[in-house]
């Protein structure tokens, strides 16, 4: 049974991120009538701050941890689970000053652990989360996208790519609604705007 999981990061309800990985959802549904969907919400529920405590209890063998090492361990642990479980990832995400949202930060530090997502090894760092796919669905105020003046400012999608790279996720698929401050000024209407990117969106969730 094959398994999704959906990330959010906008805080707003309406944002056009969360819009795109709704679509995704929902054609990936009718493709996958047998498949499970794991949502997981990070502005509604953000993950912890990674503090002194957090990285002692990371750094502690699972049998040696204390209660509370172990309780501060929880979302951590089973954020990676989701991961593990899925087979296909997909990740909404808006812009925030040239990169990713803090709140999906927060959510990599926290999955991103020696010995359950990455492995040291004596040829280097080896990702963990092998045969998964992953797609990012971005917005931006903006256009970021290669070839254009500002492209070399667009932190947020090779820096999803590399990390997501670091776990062992290669197949991955970067679709980004660039331009989205238009609908703010009134330059274009959303349905037009988000057309051209809800027809990719359907396709590679077929």
């Amino acid at each position: 049974m094959p398994t999704l999981l959906h990330l959010d990061s906008s805080p707003l309800p309406t944002s056009i991120s969360r819009e795109l990985t709704k679509e995704f959802v929902a054609a990936w549904k009718i493709g996958h009538p047998d498949g499970t969907v794991i949502h997981r919400d990070l502005a509604a529920n953000p993950p912890p701050l990674i503090d002194a405590e957090w990285i002692a209890s990371n750094h502690t063998p699972d049998a040696a941890r204390t209660p509370r090492q172990k309780a501060l361990m929880t979302m951590s642990d089973e954020m990676i689970a989701e991961l593990s479980r899925a087979d296909e990832y997909v990740i909404g995400v808006a812009m925030h000053n040239f990169s990713i949202p803090a709140v999906l930060k927060l959510w990599i530090d926290q999955v991103a652990r020696p010995g359950l997502t990455f492995a040291y090894t004596p040829g280097g760092p080896k990702g963990l989360l092998q045969g998964k796919k992953a797609t990012i669905l971005g917005a931006s105020g903006g256009v970021y996208a290669a070839g254009t003046p500002a492209a070399a400012v667009n932190f947020m999608e090779p820096y999803l790519q590399a990390v997501l790279g670091f776990m062992g996720v290669t197949n991955t698929t970067v679709v980004t609604a660039g331009g989205a401050a238009r609908l703010m000024s009134g330059a274009i209407d959303r349905p037009t705007f988000l057309r051209p990117t809800l027809e990719q969106v359907r396709a590679l969730a077929a």
